[in-house]
């Protein structure tokens, strides 16, 4: 499969990957030069016998080599097809990309960590939906290949408890951890996180005046969530030290919303249920019942006229990831979190 050089290039892209096929394409080839399995004059597959060995869209192969070419990779000559042009001085980091799931605030992360680092390295993006067993795959295939860097992030709805036994799999010069800190890991590893306890205790302290204009203090927690149980334990505590009356709510659809109640929701859908019921019920939103909510979102600026958030800075965590690659291996770093009052509160 591939071009025959001194080596064996071998093309594989990787269905499961949410990096597009024509970076996937352009990325192996770049790898093949670095590495010596191809040099200056080779000649590399054509557009037809690319398609036909790897079942993808001449679109797909037009692409990948016009990318080649504009970062003068590669160069075509007209009637022969396309031969390597020079030689790449140095590798570019080879990253392995894993987020839970793709949600407005991840591509807040995704975005910022893609644009820091540019065209300097070369990404493979995976989304493991909060599957553990699916997470577990995806590293261990990654294990195989020739990655500088495994950059993840750990939310799992259950076997989440054998995480650490896979991370640790992983050489910890190659490892940043993102969003949730994960206790145990030993070496020289990056982790950018939320504090999520600290968080949301010194949040709501923040807005303990606004919370006093309410009777009950609720958080939105269901008994089958990948959020981390230390935002409950914040909240638990927090309202044990001021004396708010607080209650754990699992299920949203199904609980009582009363006059006075003031609600914490960590997932959008949650959000949407609150202010449909609340509306039912003839409940203005910010007086009657109140609203803090995770993570923040251009919509929740503007919707009812502003959604209080608390929110940790997705861009910057992103930021800070890509500056690790690019040279800050063992930073230990919680990322910022910040407050947003609006009239939901």
């Amino acid at each position: 499969m591939g071009v025959h050089t001194k080596n064996e290039l071998v093309i594989a892209l990787d269905d499961y990957s949410k990096t597009p096929k024509y970076l996937q394409l352009a990325n192996t080839i770049v790898h093949a030069i670095e590495d010596g399995l191809l040099a200056v004059g080779d000649k590399l597959p054509s557009v037809n016998r690319l398609l036909i060995e790897h079942d993808i869209s001449r679109d797909t192969v037009v692409r990948a080599y016009d990318l080649l070419k504009k970062e003068q990779a590669i160069e075509s000559v007209p009637g022969k097809g396309y031969y390597v042009k020079s030689k790449q001085e140095g590798k570019r980091p080879r990253i392995l990309l894993l987020f839970n799931k793709l949600s407005g605030h991840k591509k807040l992360i995704y975005d910022a960590f893609t644009e820091t680092l540019g065209d300097g390295a070369s990404i493979n993006f995976y989304i493991y939906n909060n599957d553990f067993n699916l997470f577990k795959r995806i590293i261990q295939n990654g294990l195989n290949k020739d990655y500088t860097h495994f950059v993840l992030i750990s939310h799992f709805l259950e076997g989440g408890e054998h995480a650490l036994d896979v991370i640790r799999t992983i050489p910890p010069e190659k490892l940043v951890i993102l969003d949730k800190k994960v206790e145990g890991i030993t070496g020289e590893f990056a982790a950018i996180y939320q504090d999520f306890e600290h968080d949301i205790y010194h949040s709501l302290s923040e807005l303990r005046e606004n919370l006093s204009r309410y009777q009950r203090l609720k958080l939105i927690f269901p008994d089958y969530t990948y959020h981390p149980r230390s935002i409950k334990d914040g909240f638990l505590k927090f309202c044990a030290e001021y004396a708010f009356s607080n209650q754990l709510v699992s299920d949203i659809g199904a609980d009582t919303i009363e006059k006075g109640d003031a609600f914490i929701n960590l997932m959008e859908d949650d959000l949407v249920t609150l202010i449909k019921r609340s509306r039912k019920l003839g409940l203005r939103i910010g007086q009657d019942v109140g609203i803090i909510s995770y993570n923040e979102t251009p919509l929740k600026e503007i919707l009812l006229d502003g959604i209080t958030t608390v929110s940790t800075d997705f861009t910057l965590l992103g930021k800070t990831a890509a500056e690790c690659i690019r040279g800050g291996r063992g930073i230990h770093r919680a990322n910022p979190f910040h407050i947003k009052v609006r009239n939901s509160l």
